[in-house]
């Protein structure tokens, strides 16, 4: 089939490499000519494992083609997939200029019958706003060139998503009961059908149901994490391991075991902005999400939480001491850096006066263009990036670990103590026992693993005072 992706981003790279892979016809659209060059040289513009191999095989095929020219990327497809940006704006709703604009580009050039795909994670009532700028650019040139609009949405996950994309557990798609809807779906059935051979995994709905299904279903995961968050602090202050908790609920099969770990917050690109968008859509009519409020409010807290315990051990000057830290971007084999913990935890740290090591083994130079947007010349001129991890560990008077990457599980911890001025480790992912750490002679402070602080508290007395004004502020969110 003759494919178009517009937008070279993660979904849309993604899902057109992963689309000329089963043999389809794809060309890949995007207006940023760097990045075009870069794919056509052989280039990458993210590290995602496994990509770059499809994207070479395929465009060695000829069945992978990227390029800026919008007349003949809407020319080729048959199916047009809308898979650009939808960050938040300044109210935190999705900002669908990217989206409504490629919609207008389809409209402006189109000649034929298009199936136009959103497979951006759009708000419910994108679908009819799509079909709005399609239909007003066609009646702008008289056109009688029919379409339907289909909702797609993505569920791949930074850092498996090529696997997510070849072995898919679901395929959402929403089509509307128009012949034209009908024609969409045979069609996308078609594209599909490599992946229902052994059991029909997609889901067929109306559009409106397919787009909400994408923000319930990340809302729900956000609110699995901020929840075992908030029963991991209170972990630490009732003297519990949140781990053996975690495998005791994660064995009920009403729970299941995925995003029980507790840690350093969510990050990235789909979660906060999710939760957001969705919070907004339903303040349009009227409804207030109590619980998705406090999601959001706990993981804020949350991503302060690692730093505010250095603070708590070593107090609020951290001038003339040095931290190592492990882990930048917001989750393990990935480089992206967007709304990553590291960067509050680098921003308290830096703040506090202290001077930083940082190390990630693929995210360094991505972690070097968002710090330079993030941090002030003078905060910035106090880290230094290391090029292994070891090597971020001279002179620092504790190590934090921030993301969990398995080149980090499973360290030499002699190398480790001896590197350190004082054998202290912070673990924002629980990557280590506490146990084995006193048996190396650490100080380890883990998240919910009964923390060292929480028991420093006198008896009888609140043990998580920072913790404590977390909670209240989530609780005061949802009775406002």
């Amino acid at each position: 089939m003759k494919i178009t992706i517009i937008g070279t981003g993660y979904v849309g790279l993604v899902t057109g490499a992963c689309l000329a892979e089963l043999g389809n016809d794809v060309v890949c659209l995007d207006l940023d000519e760097a990045k075009i060059a870069l794919l056509n040289g052989g280039g990458m513009p993210i590290h995602e494992p496994g990509l770059a191999e499809i994207v070479e095989r395929n465009r060695d095929a000829g069945r992978l083609r990227f390029c800026t020219d919008v007349a003949a990327a809407v020319e080729h497809g048959d199916l047009q997939f809308i898979a650009v940006g939808t960050p938040s704006d300044e109210d935190g709703a999705a900002d669908l200029r990217h989206v409504l604009a490629a919609a207008r580009a389809i409209g402006r050039h189109m000649r034929g019958f298009k199936v136009v795909v959103d497979k951006s994670t759009v708000p419910v009532g994108t679908g009819e706003r799509v079909a709005a700028a399609l239909r007003e650019e066609l009646d702008r040139r008289a056109s009688d060139a029919a379409f339907s609009v289909v909702s797609n949405p993505e569920f791949l996950k930074e850092g498996a998503a090529v696997e997510d994309f070849m072995r898919p557990d679901r395929i959402v798609i929403g089509c509307d009961g128009t012949p034209d809807g009908a024609r969409a779906r045979e069609l996308l059935r078609t594209l599909y059908k490599p992946f229902n051979r052994n059991h029909e995994r997609t889901h067929w709905m109306d559009v409106r149901s397919a787009e909400f299904t994408k923000y319930a279903a990340n809302a729900m995961l956000a609110t699995r994490i901020s929840l075992m968050n908030e029963f991991a602090n209170l972990a630490d202050c009732v003297g519990v391991d949140i781990e053996a908790v975690r495998r005791g609920i994660g064995s009920d099969p009403r729970i299941g075991a995925s995003f029980l770990y507790a840690g350093a917050g969510y990050g990235g690109s789909c979660f906060p902005k999710d939760v957001r968008a969705l919070a907004r859509t339903a303040g349009r009519f009227g409804q207030e999400l109590l619980i998705l409020r406090a999601v959001e409010a706990v993981n804020q807290h949350q991503q302060q939480l690692l730093g505010r315990k250095i603070l708590v051990r070593y107090g609020d000057d951290l001038d003339g001491m040095h931290f190592a830290v492990w882990g930048l971007a917001f989750k393990p084999n990935t480089d992206d850096m967007r709304e990553a913990p590291a960067r509050v935890l680098l921003r308290q740290l830096l703040r506090a006066g202290a001077t930083v090591a940082v190390h990630d083994p693929v995210a360094m130079a991505e972690a070097a263009r968002t710090l330079a947007l993030d941090l002030h010349a003078d905060e910035l001129a106090r880290i230094r990036f290391a090029a292994a991890p070891l090597d971020a560990l001279a002179g620092a008077d504790a190590l934090a670990i921030v993301t969990e990457w398995k080149a980090f599980r499973s360290p030499d911890f002699g190398k480790i103590k001896a590197a350190l001025k004082q054998p202290v480790i912070f673990d924002g992912r629980n990557l280590f026992e506490p146990e084995a750490m006193d048996a190396y002679g650490f100080e380890y402070h883990g998240i919910g693993r009964g923390s060292r602080l929480a028991k420093d508290a006198p008896s009888g007395a609140p043990r998580a005072p920072a913790r404590q004004a977390v909670s209240h502020h989530a609780v005061s969110l949802m009775r406002a």
